[in-house]
């Protein structure tokens, strides 16, 4: 059996967000047993929280956006540090945002990992319960299709097809049985395409975008001196957010995950299909895995 964990001390995350372009804030805190993830917007009057749940999902433009049930508050683009928490099997914490979004960091979930690591893990006193598909849950948009499937254990497939020579067909599998979340899918970037900017600008999106913290693409041209981190960098990220995006279902899920051309607003609407249908999943203890050992920090962007 595997027990709930934390985080043992807090850590501050500290940057630009992708958004807004303004400077703003994350500490990360512990909390209790059955607390879940809960985001506490410090800036604001009454330091309202919100759940880290998918229901509160209201806006997916470029990311994951979560609101409070009354209107007073929001946090965006929380997925890469959702897939942080999910990744290293964090299931509860609070987390202190001094702004209306999460730091964009290098715009990867690896400052975020490397700062949870530092930070260390704590085991609390409660059973890890998994949400276990039951039968096949899929949506399908045209080309864009999204579906969890039974299986023994969790598991995300995503595809991608982008008219653009560098990125073009793609595809990663990631599997936490087999896969090291720190080094295979917590470092891939975000990205985008040079001539989306000005728009994407106009809507007052991506003000605080640069090369330290997406790829930026150019035609047939990666703008970043850097490179790629992995030749499927773009797949590999995409995963990353059907992580994040998959952990707002409060507890770990275990089943097969398959995204083909999907983003955000397609996880989460799954999600919804999902719990709209009580015949399709049940509560399942967690068995116990191997803890996580300590990587060299320079594999998780430090």
């Amino acid at each position: 059996m595997m027990f709930e964990r934390t985080v043992q001390q807090s850590v501050r995350c500290s940057g630009i967000g992708l958004h807004t372009g303004k400077p703003v804030s994350a500490d990360i805190r512990p909390a209790e047993a059955g607390q879940g993830i809960r985001f506490r917007r410090g800036d604001l009057p009454g330091k309202p929280e919100i759940a880290a749940r998918y229901d509160l999902g209201t806006d997916f433009t470029l990311g994951t956006t979560l609101r409070h049930p009354d209107g007073v508050a929001s946090v965006a683009t929380v997925e890469h540090l959702m897939a942080a928490l999910a990744g290293l099997g964090i299931d509860n914490a609070v987390i202190d945002v001094e702004g209306p979004e999460v730091p964009a960091v290098d715009g990867s979930a690896a400052p975020f990992a490397g700062l949870l690591r530092r930070a260390g893990l704590r085991t609390l006193g409660r059973p890890r319960r998994a949400i276990r598909i039951l039968k096949p849950v899929s949506l399908t948009e045209g080309s864009k299709s999204v579906s969890l499937e039974p299986a023994e254990s969790f598991s995300i497939t995503v595809s991608i097809d982008f008219d653009n020579p560098v990125i073009g067909r793609q595809t990663c599998t990631f599997a936490p049985a087999d896969d090291d979340f720190l080094t295979a899918l917590a470092p891939a970037r975000t990205f985008g395409l040079l001539h989306e900017v000005d728009w994407m600008r106009q809507q007052g999106l991506a003000l605080g975008g640069s090369l330290d913290n997406a790829i930026v693409i150019n035609g047939s041209t990666v703008m970043n001196q850097d490179g790629l981190r992995f030749a499927n960098e773009f797949a590999r990220h995409k995963a990353l957010d059907a992580l994040g995006d998959l952990a707002l279902a409060g507890a770990p899920l275990q089943g097969r995950f398959v995204g083909n051309r999907s983003g955000h607003a397609m996880n989460n609407r799954l999600l919804h299909a999902l719990f709209a249908d009580e015949s399709a999943w049940e509560w399942a203890p967690v068995a116990a895995r191997a803890e996580l050992t300590d990587p060299p920090l320079a594999a998780v962007g430090l």
